[in-house]
């Protein structure tokens, strides 16, 4: 079974490796391999298609920051946010407000993998944590 979910990963790798254009994944492309899988006898296509649709979307997150706030974010904050980072990874970000009233207040701002974060629970727990 361990071999199978390891061939799974190595192609979906695979199948990912030519969805990717330019440093972006591509419509067109993710469309061929979804056809190419369809078409195809690919052992063990549930596997690989969830490995596969993971990949994906873990590259897709990278171009966006989702932005946790507790009060009001204003289109022009979400901007500046963007444009801070897309300069910042050097690729092009969007932003998309995310409304969590737990933050009480300030910002937590997720690229990808990455968390930046200014708020005031945040630094209840750093203070917490710190005692």
């Amino acid at each position: 079974m361990a071999s199978h979910a390891k061939a799974a990963q190595q192609f979906a790798r695979q199948l990912f490796q030519l969805s990717v254009v330019d440093g972006a994944v591509s419509d067109e492309r993710v469309g061929g391999v979804l056809e190419y899988v369809e078409r195809h006898a690919v052992a063990n296509p549930v596997m690989v298609l969830k490995a596969y649709q993971r990949l994906v979307a873990r590259e897709l997150a990278k171009g966006v920051a989702r932005v946790e706030h507790a009060g009001a974010v204003s289109d022009a904050m979400l901007a500046a946010i963007a444009g801070a980072m897309t300069k910042a990874y050097g690729r092009p970000v969007t932003a998309a407000a995310a409304p969590l009233p737990e933050l009480l207040a300030g910002l937590r701002i997720h690229v990808g993998d990455d968390i930046y974060e200014s708020s005031v629970a945040g630094q209840l727990a750093a203070l917490a944590a710190a005692s």
